[in-house]
């Protein structure tokens, strides 16, 4: 196991900004095309899931990776804290109604992975019951996979020093206030004293 803060999260030096954005036009280009494949062909869904800690850039790689995609073939659903009836079910109950169909994209905004996360950091469930969920977990994406609904999985990783600058770019920034959250300030806190290992 590798503990995340020893993961380098900075790009190579042979990286340029410039020549990235050029690339990303290509890739770009090239997702419209395999899209309508996708989607023309019709056996397969695909479920993409995006999880990381606050400000770890779910919503900017959602933004980049899919904006030159058909919108009606694409769907990202952002899972907060549950709220509404939410609560009153079991934790994958609210994410049935987004799972894609044949020809579909869906994009997970955090997922369900954080119904495992959140109660081991706070030890809100025992144990074994953490081990549950990862159980219903295996099973539900063998199922869809099963079913030619394709699943795959990010993590996205940030800088410690990275990750604490963001939440006053999110204070300060007009643009960008509307994400700040009280929760945006512990995150940093609770990744230094929490052990993560991937």
């Amino acid at each position: 196991m590798t503990k995340l803060k020893n993961i380098p999260t900075f790009p190579a030096e042979t990286f340029f900004k410039k020549e990235c954005e050029k690339e990303l036009k290509k890739i770009k280009k090239g997702l419209f095309s395999l899209q309508n494949k996708f989607y023309a062909d019709g056996r397969y869904g695909l479920l993409i899931i995006l999880q990381g800690i606050d400000t770890s850039g779910k919503d900017g790689t959602a933004h980049h990776a899919f904006s030159s995609m058909i919108p009606k073939g694409v769907h990202v659903t952002s899972f907060k804290a549950p709220i509404g009836r939410e609560p009153e079910h079991d934790f994958l109950w609210r994410i049935y109604p987004y799972i894609p169909g044949k020809s579909r994209i869906g994009v997970f905004n955090r997922s369900y992975y954080e119904n495992i996360l959140v109660p081991a950091l706070n030890e809100s469930l025992r144990k074994e019951d953490i081990q549950h969920r990862c159980q219903l977990i295996n099973e539900l994406e063998d199922h869809l996979i099963r079913n030619n609904i394709h699943v795959l999985k990010s993590f996205l990783h940030i800088y410690e020093e990275e990750q604490k600058k963001k939440p006053e770019e999110r204070k300060t920034n007009p643009s960008k206030k509307w994400k700040y959250s009280v929760a945006d300030s512990k995150a940093p806190a609770e990744l230094k004293e929490n052990t993560y290992t991937w």
